[in-house]
């Protein structure tokens, strides 16, 4: 029975994209579904948490402590990307500030979780990917606002030490949970493994729903302008992720999974915040983002996946 239950659950797991575009759509139509769970979105992200610190492990870190410095370029270049990235295409394209702080704050979320299954599907670097997203993750405290209050000062004024307070209580320590009850009860979470993905896939979807519930009037005004800023930031992040593995000289198979970790943002951090501290048009970008960083993440791991290395070393 559990055997069926997991399986369930993992292709549950696997159609989060098609969740998320059905949650978005019954989201514009059908407002009244979310609406009600505004005031819940702190529980559900950090429920969302959990459940992600309840199937890592220890032994998902030690590319930490076996080679620090490719997670530390690795993050490097997460953080030194994607938020001047979203500052840049904000003043390119002219955002309003609501949707500038919105692209801003895409940036400067750590990477999804999502782009350790991704990796995997594209046949990359696995242990890689999560070593990266779980240690952007853990500093996100501490960059995320910083990141933000560095981009967003000039349209709004934020205050780092509440969004700090922020994520410690909703991504930190749930996280924390998570991960002391996987090692306290590790064989009985592993009967049960791959529930816990699927209902943070059903938590993520459900924010993205609320998100298009709260601006259906606003969304239809500019939505062109919304998707083409998205389009640009997790193009030009997928791109130059795999460039800065390029230069640092990662083998391919690496140059591979930090696009995915760049280009990929926890985008749901990103709407809860907006949420909380700024707007729910600046959610917008945050929401679209979610889904549209797992269409085109899917379609390369697709490609890539079908396209082995040959030389497993890149030059410059």
């Amino acid at each position: 029975m559990l055997n069926g239950l997991n399986k369930i659950c993992d292709r549950f797991t696997k159609l989060l994209v098609v969740w998320v575009l059905l949650a978005v759509g019954i989201g514009y139509f059908l407002p009244a579904c979310f609406t009600p769970l505004k005031s819940y979105t702190n529980w559900l992200f950090a429920f969302t948490m959990l459940g992600i610190g309840a199937v890592l492990s220890l032994k998902d870190f030690e590319p930490l402590v076996k080679k620090p410095q490719m997670v530390i370029l690795g993050t490097i270049a997460q953080f030194a990307i994607m938020p001047a990235l979203g500052f840049a295409v904000a003043k390119l394209l002219r955002l309003p500030p609501d949707l500038a702080i919105g692209v801003i704050l895409v940036g400067a979320v750590p990477g999804a979780m999502a782009s350790n299954v991704i990796s995997y599907l594209a046949k990359a670097d696995v242990a890689y990917s999560v070593a990266l997203t779980s240690t952007s993750t853990f500093l996100s405290p501490l960059l995320t606002p910083l990141f933000t209050y560095i981009f967003a000062r000039s349209y709004i004024k934020i205050d780092i030490m509440e969004m700090f307070y922020s994520i410690v209580i909703m991504v930190i320590l749930p996280l924390l949970v998570g991960l002391t009850a996987k090692h306290y009860l590790k064989e009985r979470l592993e009967k049960i493994n791959d529930l816990f993905p699927a209902v943070s896939t059903l938590f993520i979807a459900f924010i993205c729903g609320l998100v298009v519930a709260l601006n259906k009037d606003y969304l239809a005004q500019i939505s062109l302008l919304i998707f083409v800023a998205v389009f640009l930031h997790n193009s030009f992040g997928l791109l130059l992720g795999y460039l800065a593995g390029v230069l640092y000289r990662f083998d391919v198979k690496r140059c591979r999974t930090l696009a995915f970790e760049v280009g990929m943002q926890n985008a749901g951090l990103g709407a809860v915040l907006a949420l909380k501290h700024f707007s729910a048009q600046a959610a917008l970008p945050n929401a679209l983002f979610a889904c549209w960083c797992i269409i085109t993440a899917s379609v390369l791991a697709e490609v890539w996946s079908r396209r082995p290395p040959a030389d497993s070393t890149v030059k410059i």
